[in-house]
């Protein structure tokens, strides 16, 4: 697979540009309508129904989706300035596909993540064999309005040249009454599968929980690590009571795991687990817990891809390993502390796109 190929505009592109102009804009929806297969009354059906032999997989409870239990993020990591080198990303990419992975998860609120997963994915041809699940960050001109929105899906559509997606999620709950149903309303126009509500803040468990129990969204992402817990209780226990889907991100905390572990040794009984790095002790643990559905890991490092990759395959800590897997990290000192840290410590200079000139450039003002 030639991830560096470049993407030529094809005649089935060029009939898509001339359908979405020419119909979708004209009627004010959203570009690719002509494109779109609407399901009626919302219903949805498999699209993925095997994995790669030998990896972990869930079961998505709404659709019957059979997914593997790692995905790749996006967030800072695929945010690059125009013009910067990116080859690295598309090597990433690549191993993650070759491992069998299908899930992944952006925004347009990455900065320039969802042009440069669009590109990638759509030079191996492989885009209607992923799993994508997006976002949706809008409010509106007024209460209601859809104006905002539709632009967001727009330009969605057109970075990762898909007329539909598998998720869209309300990103971090903003205008979370108007969104949800208007992802509901795509959902039956065949904009996207399902819909799902993110967060990744502890105060927001409680929220995110009780939209869960409204049974209006069929996915939930949501920070959850082996350091922080506290989505067993509120989240997690409401997505297996409905049949809710759970995408965990953070699951490394952004950096902070490693940094608080620092040089200490695994312990000998990950060896069981197959475990060889923290980076699969950190996984597998997320992973292992029985209502997440997948777990997103983000790196810019192809290296460390492959590494986290080694998570998938291997026995799948049960209950009493998952508990003994907490206490022993718990028991090592600075881990405590982990909340306290930045994210990335160490890497501050890391991941320098459209969102760290944006930080910066309003940080020299302030």
């Amino acid at each position: 697979m030639q991830l560096s190929s470049p993407i030529s505009l094809s005649f089935g592109r060029r009939r898509f540009l001339r359908q979405s102009i020419g119909i979708g804009a004209a009627a004010g929806l959203p570009w690719g309508l002509a494109d779109a297969q609407p399901m009626p009354g919302g219903t949805v059906v498999p699209r993925f129904t095997t994995a790669a032999p030998g990896i972990l997989t869930k079961r998505v409870e709404r659709t019957g989706d059979v997914l593997p239990a790692l995905g790749l993020g996006t967030f800072l990591t695929f945010d690059l300035l125009p013009g910067a080198p990116r080859s690295h990303l598309a090597e990433v990419a690549r191993r993650y596909w070759d491992a069998g992975v299908r899930v992944l998860d952006t925004s347009p609120l990455y900065g320039s993540a969802e042009t440069t997963v669009g590109d990638f994915v759509n030079a191996t041809g492989n885009s209607d064999q992923l799993f994508i699940a997006n976002k949706l960050w809008v409010t509106g001109e007024f209460l209601a309005d859809e104006g905002h929105a539709l632009k967001s899906l727009r330009e969605s559509q057109l970075r990762l040249w898909r007329s539909s997606f598998d998720v869209m999620q309300c990103h971090s709950l903003v205008n979370v009454d108007v969104a949800v149903p208007l992802m509901n309303i795509w959902k039956k126009e065949g904009f996207t599968r399902l819909v799902g509500v993110t967060h990744h803040e502890n105060d927001y468990h409680e929220v995110l929980a009780r939209w869960v129990q409204r049974n209006v969204v069929d996915f939930v992402q949501v920070n959850y690590s082996i350091a922080n817990r506290n989505a067993e209780r509120t989240v997690l226990a409401a997505a297996q009571q409905r049949g809710v889907s759970v995408l965990v991100n953070m699951a490394m905390e952004k950096g902070r795991l490693h940094k608080a572990i620092g040089h200490n040794p695994l312990p000998d009984f990950a060896r069981e687990l197959g475990i060889q790095s923290w980076a699969q002790y950190f996984l597998k643990f997320v992973m292992s817990h029985p209502a997440v559905t997948c777990c997103l890991s983000s790196t810019a490092n192809p290296d460390h891809a492959e590494d986290n990759l080694a998570a998938l395959r291997g026995p799948v800590p049960d209950a009493a390993m998952r508990e003994r897997m907490a206490r022993h990290v718990e028991g090592l000192p600075g881990f405590s502390q982990i909340a306290s840290l930045p994210w990335y410590p160490d890497k501050q200079q890391q991941y320098q796109g459209l969102i760290r000139r944006a930080q910066a450039a309003q940080r020299a003002r302030t």
